[in-house]
């Protein structure tokens, strides 16, 4: 249980419902894995949704969602994956903040589209840092609660309560970011890859990959056509960053993602962009993936703009107004935003 005012009870946990922010950093030296979101767009979407630091720690939910009970008022938003949710059986959108009140009930139907939602809660959740991050690293028993899942009963407390009266929001549709099949993924080719043959990486970039029920916070594995090398597949072992493409010798490529090991022994033979990390993060299993190269300096052109959109992205936020049963809020047709209001009508 955390400390902090009450504030969420999971009534059931779901398939994984873990605590994640950005990831626990500058400890990968003593092999310490970074853990954090899968989806970091998602996150630091949330976390601005609600008024939050943009690292701020949230629920990260995966393909089968929790049943959650509201123990206080508050401000809360839904991001990433589309898994059917529903405050107390009406329907919520992901990509918008909304209130919640004492009794509440929120549930998911299932997937519709993507694979991981994320909860951002107005004031933060109240659970210890380690080593600086409330990110769960499963595999070690590390940070979130006491380095697991959440469970049926656990109570998450929220950190500052002032936050909670702030303005629901919804972004625009044009930074919503929507799983397709198959999934286009940009890359860098390296750092290995002159350790494949150039029929290798013909197949790499040229071939479609599927995503196995093997993958994990840890990696995306893929099958598909086998990627040639020119040598041994063995390197001497070296860093791992997000998005590394690992591929063992049996040549079925691996995306390794935000629980990945901090060294490795195997050549990469590219990286997938930063911008681009969230598609293999909302990607499941039976989902297909393309790889499409480009080069550093393009990649670098396109972290900025990418970096400067979530700059700018809460002076695109679009207020939502919710008075008993009228809800004011933005639609865009044909290039134009109008201002539509829905009342029930008795």
């Amino acid at each position: 249980m955390s400390k902090g005012l009450p504030f969420i009870r999971i009534i059931k946990p779901g398939f994984l419902t873990t605590i994640q922010d950005r990831g626990r950093f500058h400890y990968q030296k003593w092999g310490v894995p970074t853990a954090g979101a899968m989806d970091v767009y998602a996150l630091r979407v949330g976390n601005m949704l609600v008024g939050n630091d943009e690292s701020e720690g949230c629920l990260e939910i995966t393909i089968q969602g929790p049943v959650i009970e509201f123990l206080e008022p508050g401000l809360v938003a839904l991001t990433g994956a589309d898994l059917g949710a529903s405050l107390n059986e009406k329907g919520r959108e992901p990509w918008e903040s909304f209130r919640v009140k004492k009794g509440d009930y929120l549930r998911f139907t299932g997937v519709k589209n993507g694979c991981r939602a994320y909860l951002a809660v107005a004031g933060g959740l109240d659970v210890p840092t380690v080593m600086g991050s409330k990110s769960t690293y499963l595999r070690g028993q590390v940070g979130g609660i006491d380095g697991r899942a959440l469970c049926a009963g656990d109570v998450l407390g929220i950190k500052l309560r002032g936050k909670c009266d702030a303005m629901p929001k919804a972004i625009p549709a044009e930074y919503r970011n929507i799983q397709v099949n198959p999934q286009i993924i940009r890359v860098v080719l390296g750092p290995q890859e002159d350790a494949f043959t150039e029929e290798g990486i013909k197949t790499f970039l040229q071939s479609e990959y599927k995503v196995t029920n093997e993958s994990d916070r840890m990696g995306c594995r893929l099958e598909g056509p086998r990627i040639q090398y020119g040598s041994d597949p063995g390197i001497i072992s070296d860093g791992i960053a997000m998005g590394s493409v690992q591929v063992p010798g049996n040549g079925s490529p691996i995306v390794l993602m935000a629980d990945r090991q901090t060294t490795g022994g195997y050549a990469k033979i590219a990286t997938v962009i930063t911008p681009d990390l969230w598609k293999i993060a909302q990607a499941k299993t039976g989902d297909s993936i393309r790889f499409s190269s480009i080069s550093l300096a393009r990649a670098n052109a396109v972290y900025r703009e990418y970096e400067n959109m979530i700059r700018l992205l809460p002076e695109r936020f679009i207020p939502l107004e919710e008075t008993g049963k009228e809800r004011l809020f933005l639609i865009k047709l044909a290039g134009k935003e109008y201002r539509v209001e829905i009342r029930e009508m008795t």
